[in-house]
């Protein structure tokens, strides 16, 4: 079977087995979603404090329920699993594209309906036509954290704690990202540019791609 012909069956496998859970929609998803509603609970009724802070609490969330979702894989990725795969012949870069793609599907899945419950309900100021553009930061950091996720997997496979280890391996490298997603809306609502942060996401997105395609051999070798 091909790289390509590889990536695709280890997210479609991915995407089935999260079907069969559905620990991201039955689970993470509603209590992102409550953490959501008790912000402005606890602001009382300054509906402009409410409106200003929405962003902020988005990726606020989005990164600490996201994490769930990008080091899910590590949680199933056991031993015997992996000695599977190395019998099959899998390439251990094209698993790692692979999670990569699977778990970003459910990313952007996860974050678009955190962004709409958000606009419903703390109501934030975007400029007409910004949908596409918030659309496409979305989509970057998505793949940025899903990235480092199953890296940082990769990186703690075999180790004791390694749900724990990952977590912490993974929330200050996702920092490029958090600041460039929550830059990006807040410029979009005072109508200034975003390129800048667009480019730092894409810039983050790149660099962890090219770092796990380059270190999944050696690091799939060092857990033997």
């Amino acid at each position: 079977m091909s790289f390509w012909g590889q990536t695709l069956e280890i997210a479609r496998v991915d995407l089935r087995v999260e079907r069969r859970l559905g620990d991201t929609l039955r689970i993470v998803l509603p209590f992102a979603v409550v953490a959501l509603m008790v912000f402005p609970l606890s602001l009382g009724i300054e509906l402009a404090v409410i409106s200003r802070i929405g962003p902020a609490v988005f990726w606020s969330l989005g990164i600490l329920f996201g994490m769930q979702i990008a080091l899910r894989q590590s949680v199933a990725d056991t031993q015997e699993r992996r000695d599977l795969h190395a019998l099959l012949g899998v390439d251990p870069a094209a698993r790692f594209v692979g999670r990569m793609l699977s778990g970003g599907v459910l990313m952007l899945a996860f974050l678009v309906v955190l962004f709409i419950a958000m606009v419903l309900i703390y109501g934030p100021t975007l400029p007409p036509g910004s949908w596409s553009t918030v659309l496409v930061g979305t989509v970057l950091f998505s793949i940025g954290l899903t990235e480092l996720g199953t890296l940082a997997g990769e990186v703690t496979a075999g180790l004791r704690n390694r749900t724990a280890l990952a977590s912490l391996i993974v929330a200050p490298l996702a920092l490029p990202l958090v600041i460039g997603a929550s830059q990006s809306l807040e410029a979009l609502s005072r109508g200034a540019g975003i390129l800048p942060w667009v480019l730092l996401m894409l810039a983050t997105d790149l660099a962890l791609a090219v770092v796990g395609v380059g270190l999944a051999r050696p690091l799939e070798e060092a857990t033997r």
